[in-house]
């Protein structure tokens, strides 16, 4: 669409799996080209990578200066960025129009956050600093910006006194995926908060604001691109600035109208209303398009009927493979397709989507009860017509990862007003008559019931600890890619 020069590469040649010349058929029925036109490349050996580099020298042509003799206001576009401590955010331009030097007064156009150019310079491959970017050049900006949310990819650098135009390629990243994540301990909130701050000053899709629980107490829900995404980040506060997390299972955007035919939008399961308010629920839906050997369609079709598919259109193509598009529930997306998927055509099956409309949803929320207290963390949001399936797998997790107590404690999956799964989790238990031996049988009976009465005097006050590697291992376990 943008008239680019392609190259088409064909990458892990020395992979014994590695289908190198029907690969190059596909190449050349899809481009148009010619074999002489494929580069064979393995970043393991080396093969073919000096090849690669002297192909992308003589293809690609060079940047021309249109206006080199005419002074025009700078205009460099943003395509990537990263953070420094000391040096604050640094921006990876490519200057379409202009120079820039250091002390330069530029400003973000999306944002509208001015800044000092504090240096400039090339990467060969690491960066080193020039006197000036030239119109055509591809470098790199120190800003010196240590706010968040002012630098993002896509946005265009120019002066403000003679602005340029906003150049286009790019489009503003959305979340797609939505978790609340908590401190386990209150008092590191605020650490919490500087650390999503951080995180937010080299990753612009990430988004987050402030958000309260009566059990977890205050945290953040946040957005992300994808599940990956959400692992990524979740993982890097846990490493990078030593964490402990409550995440809650990740959730999408509903769309939920009450009796009164008022609409909230809903990012959070534990926020969904009970199934007696609601009256119409709308959710995102993709198209999907799935790309496997023939041997296994056949398999696929009642995985995706499973997930709530709607199969759109199946084309097989000469070289025994077949292309299936579907619209699919982006909810059903997260519940382990993608991995499902990858068993099913072990591995062989390639998976593309994008958003489409938003559709009716028949879901309805599921709480789970700890020792009769519900958890926020682990609410979910099910289609009525798995919430018996859903309510055992989901405790049956449970019972297996919760640690043992000292008292009995249940773990209940409750939806539309009533317990649809339970589990008990056994207490720990002392042999308190193990010391006797011998005499009347009343010394023992009158041991075991004085154990019974204060476990029950126990369980009045229990308190249930859930370990936060509980909450990853529910999250991971849920997880779709």
């Amino acid at each position: 669409e943008s008239n680019l020069v392609l190259i088409p590469v064909i990458t892990k040649a020395d992979s014994q799996l590695a289908r190198i010349e029907e690969t190059k058929s596909e190449i050349m029925t899809l481009l148009g080209c010619t074999e002489e036109d494929i580069c064979i490349v393995s970043g393991k050996t080396g093969e073919g990578v000096g090849e690669l580099l002297g192909s992308i020298i003589e293809r690609i042509p060079a940047p021309h200066a249109e206006q080199a003799n005419k002074v025009v206001s700078p205009q460099a576009l943003v395509f990537d960025f990263s953070y420094s401590n000391h040096k604050g955010v640094i921006v990876f331009v490519r200057l379409f129009a202009g120079r820039i030097k250091k002390g330069d007064k530029l400003f973000f156009r999306s944002s509208e956050e001015q800044f000092s150019v504090l240096e400039v310079g090339v990467f060969t491959p690491s960066e080193t600093p020039v006197d000036s970017l030239e119109e055509g050049m591809i470098g790199y900006i120190v800003t010196g910006i240590k706010q968040p949310g002012i630098a993002s990819v896509g946005d265009t650098i120019t002066t403000l006194s003679n602005p340029a135009p906003l150049l286009g390629g790019y489009f503003q990243p959305r979340p797609v995926v939505w978790a609340s994540i908590y401190p386990e301990s209150q008092d590191d909130f605020d650490i919490l908060r500087m650390s999503l701050g951080k995180l937010r000053l080299s990753d612009s899709s990430l988004t987050y604001e402030e958000e309260a629980s009566g059990i977890l107490g205050r945290g953040y829900r946040a957005g992300f691109l994808g599940m990956l995404h959400l692992e990524i980040i979740t993982e890097r506060l846990r490493r990078e600035f030593r964490l402990e997390l409550i995440v809650t299972l990740p959730s999408i955007v509903y769309h939920v109208f009450d009796k009164k035919g008022q609409e909230t939008i809903v990012y959070s399961p534990h926020l969904f209303p009970d199934d007696g308010s609601v009256v119409r629920v709308i959710e995102p839906w993709t198209v999907t398009s799935i790309i496997t050997p023939l041997e296994y369609s056949g398999a696929l079709m009642p995985f995706l009927y499973e997930h709530e598919a709607e199969v759109l259109s199946i084309e097989n193509f000469s070289d025994n493979r077949t292309r299936i598009d579907a619209a699919i529930p982006l909810r059903e997306l997260m519940r382990g397709f993608f991995d499902d998927m990858k068993s099913l055509t072990s591995g062989y099956a390639s998976i593309a989507y994008e958003q489409a409309e938003m559709r009716d949803a028949d879901v309805v929320r599921m709480d789970v009860l700890v020792g009769d207290e519900v958890i926020p963390a682990f609410t979910r949001v099910i289609s009525r017509r798995r919430i018996q399936e859903e309510a055992e797998r989901f405790v049956d997790l449970l019972e297996k990862l919760l640690p043992r107590q000292m008292v009995v404690m249940k773990v209940q999956a409750k939806c539309m007003g009533r317990i649809i799964a339970s589990r008990t989790l056994k207490a720990f238990r002392k042999d308190v008559t193990g010391y006797l031996y011998g005499g009347d049988i009343s010394r023992k009976m009158k041991l075991l019931q004085k154990q019974k009465k204060g476990k029950k005097k126990m369980a009045e006050h229990a308190k249930v600890q859930i370990p936060h590697d509980v909450f990853l291992k529910v999250m991971r376990n849920t997880k779709n890619d």
